[in-house]
């Protein structure tokens, strides 16, 4: 794992599992929103975050403010993702499964605290619980800027290269408007992966 930190890290990347004893591990990190993701975010998700601060609200801390958070995600693939063929498209839809069913998890914790959270489908790059949000989010770019990690274009796509794990990386992000306290409860909430 990447002890990768910038400016913006709130709670440095550490390997989870989502249930303990779990070996489908994620590369798991918060961050507050430096500018440029912030203008992403913005063009993305507009206000509609804004829309969707609870009542239930169950902050302890009255005075911490909710601020924009990004938890950036990433897996170790067992192959590398740059290569084509069928045995890559299982390893895809594998990863994007561990996400989905983390990044539910994850947003289903910060909303019943009472605060707004949602996750990037990283197929469409589109936003999976915000409805009418239409604007595609860069995996890629988040990286780059939240973890430092670098990247390359291949044909029309730019490719994301772990500081480890190399091209053989699936990126995903949730995001969420919450006191800094609760999305390190809830990331820390998760055990260590036992492998990866």
């Amino acid at each position: 794992m990447s002890n990768k930190s910038t400016e913006s890290t709130l709670l440095s990347p550490r390997l989870v599992a989502q249930v303990k004893g779990g070996s489908d591990g994620l590369e798991c990190s918060v961050h507050d929103l430096p500018k440029p993701l912030l203008r992403e975010f913005r063009h993305v998700f507009q206000d509609e975050y804004l829309k969707c601060t609870l009542a239930t609200n169950t902050n302890d801390n009255p005075t911490e403010p909710s601020v924009l958070i990004a938890i950036p995600t990433n897996q170790k693939a067992r192959e590398d993702l740059v290569a084509v063929g069928n045995h890559i498209e299982k390893e895809k839809d594998r990863l994007l499964n561990v996400f989905i069913s983390f990044g539910q998890d994850v947003c289903q914790k910060i909303r019943s605290r009472g605060y707004w959270a949602d996750f990037i489908d990283p197929c469409s790059g589109l936003p999976m619980l915000t409805p009418n949000c239409n604007k595609v989010y860069s995996e890629v770019d988040g990286m780059e800027c939240l973890l430092n990690y670098k990247s390359y274009n291949a044909g029309f796509c730019k490719i994301l290269t772990h500081p480890r794990w190399g091209s053989a990386v699936y990126p995903a992000t949730i995001f969420a408007h919450c006191p800094v306290s609760v999305a390190r409860d809830v990331v820390n909430s998760y055990p260590d992966a036992s492998s990866c």
